[in-house]
């Protein structure tokens, strides 16, 4: 007798499994080329642009521990009590440790980190103070915003929407730009995510409930790094 096989999704044909492949390729394609685009808008030379953009792909997969915290959390349990030969169940409050490890993606947090670094030391060797003023009160502004909007998502981490940061980083590039608009704009973007949403969400982070929080640890897609491309390409 012949078994009839039942699936609850029909098997994928290679021309479907083919037209995924070519999705996938242009997709990686154009978001490559809009990062090295905007590497290139804030003066990286080529070669350190491509070197970066590597790094960030590599190190989305790369979390360091920085710090655990420990909370106790009250939970309920069951014991059983015997009377007379007869067992029941009663119900009692306890508490429970949990830890939760703080990590900081390389791809989604440092490497754009080092690129706001070196753009801000970049501005000293130069002498533009009135710039670098005006880039520390953007990022003083995003980091408040970016804060207000931000919310702890149990078990999950620190979420916001994903288009406000460079959005507003666009914003204060055009206000604080000062002739570098696109500097402005970066450095606005970047570190207003990573004070407002992150650093200063610190202490609500160990009360997530989740085992482990990385600090960028969406990698390559993640809000710090996307925020600061994402608001050099819209300037």
């Amino acid at each position: 007798m012949n078994k009839v096989r039942r699936f609850l999704f029909p098997p994928l044909n290679w021309p479907f499994l083919i037209l995924i492949a070519v999705a996938f390729v242009l997709v990686f394609v154009f978001f490559s080329g809009a990062v090295l685009m905007a590497f290139d808008r804030l003066g990286l030379p080529p070669g350190v642009a491509v070197t970066l953009f590597v790094f960030a792909l590599v190190g989305s997969f790369i979390n360091i521990p920085i710090a655990e915290e420990v909370t106790y959390e009250p939970v309920i349990r069951v014991r059983e009590v015997g009377f007379f030969g007869i067992l029941y169940p009663m119900p009692y409050f306890d508490w429970e440790e949990r830890k939760t490890v703080i990590a900081v993606n390389v791809g989604g947090a440092l490497v754009p980190l080092s690129i706001v670094l070196y753009e801000l030391f970049r501005l000293v060797h130069l002498g533009e103070y009135g710039l670098l003023l005006n880039t520390l009160l953007a990022v003083f502004i995003a980091s408040l915003l970016s804060n207000a909007v931000a919310r702890p998502v149990r078990g999950l981490g620190i979420a916001m929407p994903t288009l406000f940061p460079p959005l507003i980083a666009v914003l204060l590039g055009w206000l604080l730009g000062d002739g570098n608009p696109t500097l402005v704009a970066y450095v606005s973007g970047t570190l207003g995510v990573l004070i407002g949403a992150d650093l200063m969400n610190w202490e609500k982070i160990k009360r997530l409930g989740a085992p482990m929080v990385s600090i960028g640890g969406a990698g390559t897609f993640d809000g710090i790094f996307l925020a600061g491309v994402i608001a050099v390409l819209l300037v």
